[in-house]
């Protein structure tokens, strides 16, 4: 018996390859589904938006070894980060002085980050650490993209 998902795998809806111009785009706020993991190990920006949708926002990272995500706090948004692939340390906490959380993270874990919560992901591996962000509601605007963490920064 074949397995429902399997009839799936190999669909053209499954978008994840750039367009044309060799990036990839923001699908939202239109139906849409992706090979999550592809998508991820494809993107070498520090961030992009893959789906900005009224209420959540889907964006892939790629943080360099020793770098980091950057210490912030979303006073309204509530965040779930995935580890595709590597190794680090999320810091978490009530201010930015006091990050009493702390969680070493790598391959497939899930991090819940509530609204209002300073946090940190640091990659402490020698590769790349690829995750994937979503926000709810949307952090960032629809379509964005920083190729550096300066770029991110000076936005």
């Amino acid at each position: 018996m074949q397995n429902y998902n399997d009839s799936f795998k190999d669909e053209p809806h499954m978008q994840w390859m750039p367009h044309q111009d060799g990036l990839i785009t923001d699908y939202g706020p239109n139906p849409f589904t992706v090979d999550i993991r592809k998508a991820a190990y494809h993107n070498n920006t520090y961030r992009t938006a893959l789906w900005t949708g009224a209420h959540l926002q889907l964006t892939m990272m790629d943080i360099e070894p020793g770098d980091d995500i950057g210490l912030e706090i979303h006073p309204y948004t509530d965040q779930f980060l995935y580890i595709v692939d590597g190794q680090g340390l999320t810091l978490m906490g009530d201010t930015k002085e006091f990050l009493w959380f702390r969680q070493p993270v790598y391959d497939d874990c899930a991090i819940f980050i509530p609204a209002n919560t300073w946090h940190n992901v640091v990659n402490t591996g020698k590769r790349p650490l690829k995750l994937i962000s979503v926000y709810a509601p949307p952090h960032h605007p629809f379509g964005t993209v920083h190729e550096t963490k300066i770029d991110a920064i000076e936005e």
